[in-house]
């Protein structure tokens, strides 16, 4: 090796500005191989096998250099020595001790270190240095260099030097990307309080006992770490009891992730639940958090659970059960302490026992079942939420706040609200936007459902009003030639969401005409 000094100094001077491991690592060796003329340089690091046992190993993290015999590179990280429990052969003594390792000619051929004395001889190997990777007295890994020259104290003393400063790099780097991934979080959760505030319609309101007793089991399952599922119509405010309970849980310091399961592309599950790293597909530019890193030490909303495609279940089970994952295109392995809340408008059950989702993942997810009750039957709250939705939308768009009338609470309480709480708040805000100080109109769509003056009976089960829509779900899907979605589709005739619609098209078993 030529002034050593200096050439240590020229490639210190490259990798401290290095801000990424994946690519300070690769830096080092290659400076050492290409620069330093060492046959081969590798770098392991330290890392904690989650076994019973919490096992250390070194693992092979970066290599470089060129095989003289077979003309070929030495940057593959697999293989026999890809990991190397802790202090087991040279590497692993030069980690538990946290002692450095100088071999000449003679010892790195005949020495009890060597497992493969033929490849010593036959690449011209003649000297071995190894220094472990310290900083503030914590060893991260080990530096180690086979050479086709002897090396020299000196030598040997300025390799050490050099590996402490790589250590401080490679902190540096870590702390670096810690520092990213936590401003990321922060942001993601930034992002999601905000939504939350906007989506927030304002807590629980009304007095029913329908009402009562979701509060009672919201205050029985909050301080519970156990997994819940909530079942209900759309637009019955699962989100809001998702929210609630994790305001009364132990986790209301952290952040409540929400996913709508049924927006994310089967293509992209893995990457928006688990995150990713650069260069892990086409189009991964940065490295990014996924939504369960993100709600580490707080909840994670499954919001239209029973949305996930069957193929893609047994990745989310896995975690659950595991609370293990590992990013798109990285091994290494990460855990999270995340509660988990699920909420569907499908009937699970019968999910499963059409083989449309998964019984292991069902009863994962369901420890503690809670279901939502459907506006029809908290009648007495209707009155309370008109006029707690009126005075809201009144100062939202800044208007006079119209008077609810007797008459307009009987025309509300006779409607059966196939859309629910949702449907309702929807209804008054337009109605408030047309009274221009006149009095309030209500615009309910005919369509949607029969009012309950035109019923004889009122739906008493899911099923029997389920039932009371079919007739007004296949004169929409008659209207508008099968079509469910955009501009003139049944959803819009309806008053739906699409994704609620096609659910109770497939729960009704309705046949329709393709578009």
């Amino acid at each position: 090796m030529a002034s050593d000094l200096e050439l240590f100094h020229t490639i210190l001077l490259g990798i401290i500005q290095a801000k990424q491991t994946n690519v300070l690592l690769p830096m080092i060796v290659s400076e050492l191989a290409d620069t330093a003329d060492f046959a081969l340089a590798r770098i392991w690091l330290t890392e904690t096998q989650l076994t019973d046992r919490q096992q250390r190993v070194l693992r092979l993290s970066a290599s470089a250099g060129k095989s003289r015999v077979e003309r070929c590179s030495w940057k593959n990280l697999d293989g026999e020595f890809s990991s190397i429990p802790w202090g087991a052969l040279k590497i692993g003594h030069i980690a538990k001790n946290s002692e450095s390792l100088h071999l000449d000619e003679h010892e790195i051929k005949h020495s009890r270190w060597t497992i493969h004395p033929e490849w010593i001889a036959r690449e011209g190997i003649k000297g071995f240095a190894g220094h472990p990777l310290v900083f503030r007295g914590k060893v991260l890994g080990v530096l180690g260099v086979f050479s086709r020259n002897l090396i020299s104290q000196q030598q040997f003393r300025w390799l050490r030097l050099f590996a402490d400063q790589a250590a401080v790099a490679i902190a540096n780097a870590r702390a670096f990307q810690e520092i990213e991934s936590l401003h990321e979080k922060l942001q993601l959760e930034n992002e999601y309080l905000r939504s939350e505030v906007k989506q927030n319609i304002g807590g629980f309101v009304g007095k029913s006992p329908a009402l009562q007793k979701v509060l009672e089991q919201i205050d029985l399952v909050a301080p519970v770490e156990t997994s819940v599922l909530i079942l209900g119509e759309s637009g019955t405010g699962k989100e809001l009891v998702a929210r609630a309970i994790h305001e009364r849980s132990k986790r209301k310091t952290r952040a409540l992730v929400k996913v709508n399961c049924a927006a994310i592309p089967n293509e992209l599950f893995e990457s928006e639940f688990f995150g990713h790293v650069k260069g892990a597909f086409t189009g991964a530019l940065r490295e990014r958090v996924g939504r369960f890193e993100v709600a580490n030490g707080g909840t994670l909303f499954l919001d239209e659970v029973g949305e996930i495609p069957l193929s893609l279940q047994g990745k989310l089970l896995q975690v659950l059960q595991e609370g293990e994952f590992e990013r798109v295109g990285e091994e290494r392995t990460r855990r999270v302490d995340v509660r988990i809340i699920a909420a569907t408008n499908r009937n699970l059950t019968e999910e499963v026992e059409a083989k449309r989702f998964r019984q292991d993942l069902y009863f994962r997810l369901s420890v503690f079942p809670l279901e939502t009750p459907p506006l029809r039957s908290r009648r007495e709250d209707i009155p309370i939420l008109a006029a707690h939705f009126l005075k809201q939308a009144a100062k939202r768009l800044n208007l006079p706040t119209p008077r609810l009338t007797q008459q307009n609470q009987k025309e509300l309480m006779s409607y059966l609200w196939p859309g629910n709480i949702r449907e309702l708040q929807n209804v008054i805000e337009r109605a408030v936007i047309l009274a221009r100080g006149a009095g309030l109109r209500f615009q309910l769509k005919e369509s949607s459902g029969h009012s309950l003056e035109q019923t004889a009976s009122v739906p008493t089960t899911q099923q029997e009003w389920l039932e009371s829509q079919r007739a007004s779900i296949k004169t929409a899907l008659d209207k508008s030639g099968g079509k469910i979605y955009g501009k003139g589709g049944a959803a819009e005739l309806l008053g739906l969401a699409p994704s609620t619609l096609s659910s109770r098209i497939a729960r009704l078993r309705i046949k329709r005409k393709r578009v």
